[in-house]
């Protein structure tokens, strides 16, 4: 049980801007919430001339029943980036009345023309005259990182097809999952609904039936969107738009006589970026907080952090319901798996979330007896979708669950 789920554990605020910027990253200890959340500037931005910082950072407070990958789906930022903006919540089983950081706030990469997606932000935006439209993506697994380079859309498909790769393919039969050769569209392809293909041979960038990955190191290479953004994507990139995919750990930013810095987990020496704030120090006329820019550089929290000025803050109000999160069927008469049982009520409801975000959706709940928590998959309604999501659990999770039969057949 605690194998699994430290394998599967995935490892400021709303800013009134004014030409100050903030003097520091907290979360507001109390307040009423007063901003509607449906009001929150997600994915579409005006690009200011002279900046290159978009978009508002907030707070939201947990009910009972959220993970941080509903709230990214909801808000449209990848689990990587709500993971990182709040350091020791729980991804799976927060606790009810925390507050999180929801960062939706971005410094634009260097290139800004087309589409550009950068690696260590694990962002794509896509540029279009004084516009950008972002959204966040996942990507390469360290085995199969996603190439960088200059490419271009060469053409677009809406329901495509899955030509498995023999490698691919491969790594399956080893895992003992044999795939066909051809995947048709539908809940079982990883392409999901739309596709656009680039000019460097098998790579695209597509849908998911997998929304959980969005903000990990989880394809095979190729670019993947949650399914609600790559129909944006697919309507306004047209074939031959050029795109950048880009590695760019360290974003330096300006908006008004503010300057930021923005972190992704650094993996090379940082000098380059001293000497571009000095610069900029001296450009600009700024006197600039170096303990923060020490702070950015060792926590790498990946919000752009103001290096000068006052701040205040606001709370979003939460969701009525959350975008995309998965429903969880009532307990009825069918078929069932044991997936777990559990001595700790959080392990249990955490291995459960992790299961119900499976793509699809494989649905499971707790059920408590005084201090045994069991974690039930189902309902399903014969044995063979029983037997499969047993495998899918194995394969997948490395989860040995127990096939249980509708009480009283015989």
């Amino acid at each position: 049980m605690n194998r699994i789920l430290r394998l599967l554990s995935f490892c400021v605020f709303f800013i009134i801007l004014s030409l100050y910027g903030c003097t520091s990253i907290r979360i507001a200890s109390k307040g009423p919430a007063a901003y509607p959340e449906n009001r929150l500037e997600r994915n579409d931005f005006s690009v200011s001339r002279g900046g290159n910082v978009i978009g508002r950072l907030a707070t939201v407070r947990l009910e009972d029943g959220d993970t941080l990958p509903d709230m990214a789906r909801h808000f449209g930022v990848g689990v990587n980036a709500i993971s990182a903006a709040n350091p020791g919540v729980d991804i799976w089983a927060p606790k009810a009345g925390t507050r999180i950081i929801l960062p939706l706030s971005f410094i634009l990469p260097d290139t800004k023309k087309g589409i550009v997606i950068n690696l260590d932000a694990m962002r794509l935006f896509h540029f279009k005259g004084n516009s950008v439209s972002t959204y966040p993506v996942g990507i390469g697994a360290k085995d199969r990182p996603t190439p960088m380079g200059q490419m271009y859309v060469t053409h677009k498909i809406v329901r495509p097809t899955w030509h498995v790769p023999a490698s691919i393919a491969e790594d399956h039969r080893k895992k003992g999952d044999p795939l066909p050769t051809i995947v048709p569209p539908g809940p079982l392809n990883p392409l999901g609904e739309y596709a656009l293909y680039l000019s460097k041979p098998t790579y695209l960038i597509h849908g998911t039936n997998k929304p959980a990955s969005i903000g990990l190191n989880a394809t095979n290479g190729c670019i993947r969107l949650y399914p609600e953004h790559i129909g944006k994507l697919y309507t306004t990139a047209q074939v031959r738009t050029p795109v950048s995919i880009v590695h760019q750990p360290y974003l330096i930013g300006r908006r008004g006589k503010v300057i930021y810095l923005e972190v992704h987990t650094p993996p090379e020496d940082s000098g380059k970026v001293y000497a571009q704030l000095q610069n900029m120090e001296k450009r600009y006329g700024r006197t600039l907080d170096w303990q923060r820019v020490e702070e950015a550089l060792t926590e790498a929290r990946g919000i752009p952090i103001p290096l000068s000025g006052t701040c205040k803050e606001i709370e979003v109000t939460h969701p009525e319901k959350l975008y995309g999160a998965p429903e969880i069927p009532e307990l009825t008469r069918g078929w069932y798996i044991l997936a777990a049982n559990a001595n700790d009520r959080t392990d249990a409801v955490r291995l459960a979330a992790i299961i119900n975000h499976q793509g699809p959706q494989i649905p499971a709940t707790v059920m408590s007896t005084h201090d045994k928590h069991r974690v039930i998959a189902g309902p399903f309604t014969n044995i063979s979708e029983a037997k499969e999501a047993k495998k899918r659990l194995k394969i997948d999770l490395e989860i040995d669950g127990i096939v249980v039969e509708p009480a009283g057949k015989q």
